[in-house]
C-alpha cells in the first residue's frame, strides 16, 4: 500500500462521515414530519385492519343467523342478529321464505328494496304468482314470454308475436318461443 492508496480510503471515510452528518441534520430538521408520517401510516392501516376484521366478524354472526333462520324460521335471536348486521341477507330470507310460502304481499315489500337484485326478483315472482306480467331487469326474457303467451290467451297474437320477437334466438328460452310463434301461426 502506499500514500495515494491511504489517501483516497481516507477520503472515502470522510464522504461517509460527511454523508451521516448530513442525515443526522435533516433527519433533526424534519423530524417531527417524519414521525408524524410513520405514526399517520401505522393509524391508517392499524385502523384498516382492525375495520375489515370487524366486518369479517359481523358476516360471519350474520352467516350463523341465516342458517339457524333456515333451520328454524322463528328464532327471534337469530332474526334480531340478522337484522343489526346484515340486512340485505335478512331481505333475501324474507324472500326465501315468501317464495315457499307464495306470500306475495311479502314479495310487494320487498319489490321496494334498496338492493336493486332482490327488488327485481321479488317484483317479478310476485308478478308470476299474482298472474300479471311485471318488467324484469333479471328475468326479462321470461317477462316477455310471460306477456306473449297471456297475450296468446287473450286473443291479441299481434302483441304475442311482437314480444316474441324480442326473445334473443340464443336465449334457453329460444326452442319454447319458436314452438309459441310457430302455434300464432297455426292458430291464424
Amino acid at each position: 500500500m502506499n500514500i495515494a492508496d491511504i489517501k483516497k480510503e481516507l477520503s472515502g471515510d470522510e464522504k461517509v462521515l460527511e454523508s451521516a452528518f448530513k442525515l443526522e441534520t435533516l433527519y433533526k430538521k424534519h423530524k417531527f414530519k417524519l414521525w408524524a408520517i410513520v405514526i399517520a401510516l401505522v393509524v391508517y392501516f392499524g385502523g384498516r385492519s382492525m375495520q375489515e376484521s370487524m366486518h369479517q366478524e359481523q358476516l360471519e354472526k350474520a352467516n350463523e343467523a341465516f342458517l339457524v333462520l333456515q333451520k328454524t324460521p322463528t328464532d327471534a335471536a337469530a332474526f334480531k342478529i340478522l337484522e343489526e348486521n346484515n340486512p340485505t341477507l335478512l331481505e333475501l330470507f324474507f324472500y326465501a321464505q315468501a317464495v315457499k310460502n307464495k306470500d306475495a304481499k311479502t314479495l310487494q315489500k320487498l319489490s321496494s328494496s334498496k338492493n336493486t337484485v332482490i327488488a327485481d326478483v321479488s317484483a317479478y315472482t310476485a308478478g308470476v304468482l299474482n298472474k300479471k306480467p311485471v318488467d324484469s331487469v333479471l328475468y326479462n326474457e321470461l317477462a316477455l314470454f310471460e306477456k306473449a303467451y297471456l297475450a296468446i290467451g287473450a286473443g291479441d297474437t299481434k302483441t304475442a308475436r311482437a314480444k316474441l320477437e324480442l326473445i334473443d334466438e340464443r336465449s334457453p328460452l329460444a326452442v319454447i318461443t319458436g314452438f309459441l310463434k310457430h302455434s300464432i301461426i297455426k292458430g291464424n
